[in-house]
């Protein structure tokens, strides 16, 4: 026991002088990633012979990454140039047979074949294609060309153009009167001329119609948008999507320092409660020539009004029965089941069901209610599809559902209408994909800790899980194609992510092929946050990371962080995106202070509850995580309740906000980073989700936008922020700002930054504004505080 003591006391010596060695500053620390901590590799994609592995890398500190290639025969790493063959496309087709794979490369499509590797050039030089698939027969291809489906046939080597969509509505044929009939009439009687032009212009009309026949007929979409063009395997139906979306609900961000010397506007995203886009699934029979739409509006519980409509019983509610539709999904058997995915505007509803082509109509197979939103980890926001698709067989399909409050695997099987789930527990399951012989699933999960993530393998009926990578941190593996391998980015919470090899079995042993870290920036002792927990005011648990400074907490100053975006997670043991603030957290110990990083309610790896536990009010109980933080920090750790800070940027800056309007006393001081200060006036699919409308949930835009709190501000504030942020807009703080005017607050000021977005680039801002955050902190709840004025 004496002996382990005196090893943790020398290792405590050991870092004290370490970092005493190598001081930390804000200069140092915020300027430019890849020339001081040196540029991970990224996105590895496989050669379809499983001998290569595609890589983008910037060891050379060039303006951007370079794609890099490991050979697993020769172990060597190059730069892949154009006369390296068999360059991977990250987002291939394969036809059902898996022999052959299509692709774009510069706007030209490319067909290869996977076993030599072979390519074939398809098109030059022809703008507008996308949408690329095969045909059931493995041979023919389908592509969208400038808004139309085309079918190219390999054996004839035709194009057919199978729609012909036109903006615009329908030429209306208006039915001359009587009086006019007859006054046609008795012009062609009257003028033989009149007659013979006549005759020849029927003769033309008579010729034209014969040759559309052989085209199809024209569908008139108005002012839509159309995407998703999709023919069922059989060749029958196509089906498409038309947006409709208002074009008058932008806003504008002006931006002052351009190179013309004049102010300019930037186009930004509409405010929350705008007019919404509406979509409508179509489908094109192309047996009997004509057009009709999905039917949607007697799907279960679309006309159910939301629970806090009952919040208002003066006001009249009706529900907006638009929905999203995402799909077909059709099985590779060729069958013509086509799978749909379909949500409810306000992101509360969630049918997953089969569309009967020939009607119209859906066949509702699962549906998911979520009184406050959809959402998890493989199910999606709104405009995006779950992770879906079909077994091999095309009798079951797959999914993913928050419905045991985990975001975990079902199938379902249409014969039986039987569902089963496959993964069960308090966590969640991420990125599933099916084995190509069909017979096991492989899919990430923080199962073994909410801040940890694995892969996994698992039979494809569900069972025993089988840990394939192991070691805390984050895996981010991806599958060779003969699935003997794993390429692995993997990080730690004080190392960034560097890419390794291994066997696709467990146990396997990694193989570290890049190393990506400057020797300056090794030089210097990086703390792996310890991984706490403490308990809510309202008893749960809540995750957390902690940075001491080496002399202990008693009696010291402590800051509280809080990361951006609400559904984010951060209290976890990889490396992490806000890897700025982990320096400036480092810098912070250096000097004494003890620094919290929570995952507070509305954090993203816990779940369904963890999730939506800021429903209709934030600024609730993700703000009062922060304060019971806080004095987990003075009871637990012996921190000195005066000297404490918080601060955030984007949501942690609106959370910044709050403490520092409606907690008085808890916190000294705060910075607030490029925060939202009125939920009214930030974008709608975030929004909206969380507070419902503003017209229709007034109630909860005013307890949770800190604009309505000013009034309570005490203490110390910074208020940071980007002039052109086009997601949370400067003049956010420019309302606050000019509300702190009029209630006559002191102790706060604003720094602005002309030329920042939301996400700052460069690294002199960065400086600037952490320079600011430190003197805030040093003389406020620091070893400055108590120092007089200069």
């Amino acid at each position: 026991m004496v002996q382990k003591l005196f090893c943790l006391v020398s290792l405590t010596f050991t870092l004290q002088v370490a970092a005493q060695e190598q001081q930390l500053t804000v200069q140092q620390i915020m300027q430019e990633p890849a020339r001081w901590i040196g540029t991970s590799p990224s996105d590895p994609v496989w050669e379809d012979n499983s001998r290569q592995v595609f890589f983008k890398w910037n060891p050379d500190v060039a303006p951007g990454d370079s794609l890099y290639m490991y050979d697993l025969r020769s172990g060597n790493i190059q730069k892949a140039s154009r006369r390296v063959t068999g360059i991977p496309d990250a987002n291939p087709y394969f036809n059902v047979q898996k022999a052959k794979k299509l692709y774009l490369q510069n706007g030209d499509l490319y067909e290869e074949e996977v076993k030599n590797g072979k390519a074939l050039q398809l098109t030059r030089n022809i703008s507008g294609i996308s949408n690329i698939s095969y045909a059931a027969n493995g041979s023919d291809i389908y592509f969208t060309l400038n808004d139309n489906l085309v079918l190219l046939d390999r054996k004839t080597g035709t194009l057919q153009q199978l729609t012909d969509f036109k903006k615009g509505n329908k030429p209306s044929e208006i039915e001359p009167t009587q009086q006019n009939k007859w006054l046609q009439q008795d012009q062609l009687a009257f003028f033989e001329v009149l007659e013979q032009r006549k005759q020849k212009q029927e003769q033309a009309e008579l010729a034209r119609a014969r040759d559309q026949q052989r085209r199809p007929q024209p569908i008139y979409i108005s002012d839509a948008r159309v995407d998703n063009q999709t023919a069922s395997p059989d060749g029958r139906y196509i089906t498409f999507r038309l947006i409709s979306a208002p074009g008058d609900e932008g806003t504008k961000v002006p931006s002052f320092v351009t190179e013309s010397g004049y102010t300019e506007l930037l186009d930004a995203r509409a405010k929350v409660g705008s007019r919404q886009i509406s979509s409508r699934m179509g489908i094109y029979d192309t047996r009997r020539d004509t057009v009709y739409f999905l039917q949607t509006k007697d799907l279960p519980g679309l006309d159910k009004l939301p629970d806090f409509a009952k919040d208002y019983p003066d006001k009249e509610f009706k529900r907006n029965t638009d929905v999203v539709i995402h799909g077909p999904f059709y099985p590779e058997n060729g069958s013509s089941s086509a799978l749909l995915e379909v949500r409810s505007l306000d992101n509360k509803d969630r049918w997953i069901g089969l569309a009967d082509l020939a009607t119209g109509k859906m066949e509702v197979l699962d549906h998911q209610r979520d009184e406050a939103w959809i959402g998890g980890p493989g199910i999606g926001w709104l405009f995006s599809p779950g992770a879906i698709g079909w077994l091999p067989g095309g009798s079951k399909f797959w999914f993913q559902s928050e419905e045991s409050g985990y975001a975990h695997l079902y199938t379902y099987d249409v014969g039986s209408k039987q569902k089963k789930q496959l993964t069960s527990g308090n966590y969640e399951v991420y990125d599933p994909q099916i084995s190509r012989n069909g017979r096991y699933w492989y899919f990430h999960s923080n199962m073994v800790h909410p801040g940890v993530r694995h892969f996994y393998r698992m039979p494809i009926e569900g069972g025993k899980m089988e840990q394939l990578t192991s070691g805390d941190g984050r895996w981010d593996a991806t599958l060779s194609p003969d699935e003997k391998t794993l390429a692995l980015l993997f990080s730690t919470g004080n190392t960034p992510p560097e890419l390794y090899l291994q066997p696709n079995r467990s146990g396997g042993s990694p193989k570290k092929i890049t190393s990506s870290l400057t020797e300056e920036w090794q030089a210097y002792p990086w703390r792996m946050p310890e991984y706490v927990s403490f308990k809510a005011s309202d008893g749960a648990s809540v995750p957390a990371r902690l940075y001491r400074p080496a002399n202990g907490s008693q009696n010291g100053p402590a800051v509280i962080f809080v990361h951006g975006a609400g559904y984010l997670q951060n209290a976890h043991k990889w490396w992490s995106s806000y890897f700025r603030e982990y320096m400036f957290h480092n810098l912070l110990a250096d000097k004494g202070y003890t620094v919290l990083d929570i995952d507070y309610r509305g954090s993203a790896g816990y779940g369904r509850d963890w999730r939506t536990g800021i429903y209709r009010h934030m600024g609730g109980k993700d703000l009062s995580d922060h304060v019971d933080g806080a004095r987990w920090l003075v009871e637990e750790l012996g921190v000195d309740s005066s000297r404490l800070g918080i601060y955030g940027g984007s949501y942690g800056g609106f959370i910044t906000l709050m403490a520092m309007f409606t907690e008085p006393g808890v916190f000294k001081a705060g910075a607030a980073l490029r925060s939202v200060t009125d939920w009214a006036h930030y974008n709608h699919p975030y929004t909206a989700n969380i507070l419902n409308e503003p017209y229709t949930d007034s109630l909860a835009y005013a307890r949770s936008s800190p604009i309505y709190y000013a009034e309570g501000l005490k203490g110390h504030l910074l208020i940071a922020h980007g002039m052109i942020d086009t997601n949370v807009h400067f003049q956010d703080v420019v309302r606050l700002s000019q509300r702190l005017i009029e209630l006559g607050k002191e102790d706060w000021e604003l720094a602005v930054y002309p030329l920042e977005d939301h996400g700052f680039v460069e690294p002199s801002s960065w400086t600037d504004e952490y320079r600011r955050i430190l003197k805030l902190f040093d003389e406020t709840i620091g070893s400055d505080r108590n120092k007089p004025a200069e």
